[in-house]
């Protein structure tokens, strides 16, 4: 396919798909999203499926499951094969907390007046050492299709920059400020603006409409020009994919690559979940 506004061919990268053994995994888009069958998320996960489950969040930096009406107990030991679970940064946030204090509620209906993450985003990129994965379960969804999440590729937005762009971003780095969306005492941190995947080794752009504030050194025009590019082509439609959502289904997203954005179409419906996070591991590795 050519696209006149990038100008080139959007590769594919010629990735083989796995063949797992334990698992499923049927690509939602060339280059994000896969939906994951074969296994029961109630049940404790055999060392393979584990194994195959991690390749499978690292290769298609989102996963999807269907037909998972989890509990909180369910969702935390799936979670954890990945890494410690962590707590939200923000000091003010829509979402609310449970007495669990891992999970949280994400809940709207008549009543609300906004939602979380209707800009492109990932996750708390605010805090020093920004959560590794998300993993929202929604037991309740509205009808006729709403409240879907859309979810881009950094990668592949990286991938279709011109050379001498990558060139000019790869020294940067950006501030990240967690009070623009959840108000003062929120941290701020400053990180590279091309990044680099610490287990797939490739590359992605970490910026985001939400929570950048300003390219570091540089002035400001230049810097708001820049990131202005930068949010638009992330979410390019080229390389997202959008998730229709069911009753009892999962989205695990990895933040160090991936960016995503919750589409409000369905007031006064509701959409109803819970979400766990797992803690980062380093903070983001310059590219």
């Amino acid at each position: 396919m050519y696209t006149a506004t990038i100008g080139a061919p959007i590769s594919t990268r010629d990735i083989q798909r796995p063949e797992y053994r334990s698992l499923t995994a049927t690509p939602l888009s060339p280059h994000i999203g896969a939906e994951i069958g074969g296994l029961d998320l109630t049940k404790p996960l055999s060392e393979q499926q584990i194994t195959e489950l991690k390749d499978a969040f690292v290769r298609y930096q989102v996963i999807f499951f269907r037909e998972q009406q989890i509990s909180h107990e369910d969702q935390i030991r799936v979670a954890s094969h990945f890494g410690p679970l962590g707590q939200h940064v923000g000091k003010n946030t829509i979402s609310k907390p449970t007495d669990n204090p891992f999970v949280r509620r994400f809940h709207y209906d008549e009543t609300s007046d906004r939602v979380s993450g209707e800009n492109w985003h990932s996750d708390q990129s605010c805090a020093p050492m920004p959560p590794l994965g998300s993993m929202l379960y929604l037991h309740t969804v509205p009808p006729d299709g709403g409240g879907d999440t859309l979810f881009a590729s950094t990668y592949a937005a990286y991938d279709a920059l011109s050379e001498r762009m990558k060139d000019y971003l790869g020294g940067l780095t950006a501030t990240h400020d967690g009070a623009r969306v959840f108000g003062p005492g929120t941290p701020k941190s400053s990180h590279p603006v091309i990044v680099r995947h610490p287990e797939s080794g490739r590359r992605g752009i970490f910026v985001s409409w939400d929570f950048t504030s300003h390219i570091d050194g540089v002035p400001k025009a230049e810097s708001d020009a820049i990131l202005n590019f930068l949010y638009r082509h992330i979410g390019r439609d080229e390389w997202s994919c959008r998730f229709r959502w069911r009753p009892h289904s999962i989205a695990f997203w990895d933040n160090r690559c991936a960016q995503h954005k919750a589409i409000w179409d369905y007031w006064p419906n509701i959409r109803s979940g819970f979400r766990v996070q797992i803690e980062g591991t380093q903070a983001p590795i310059a590219g």
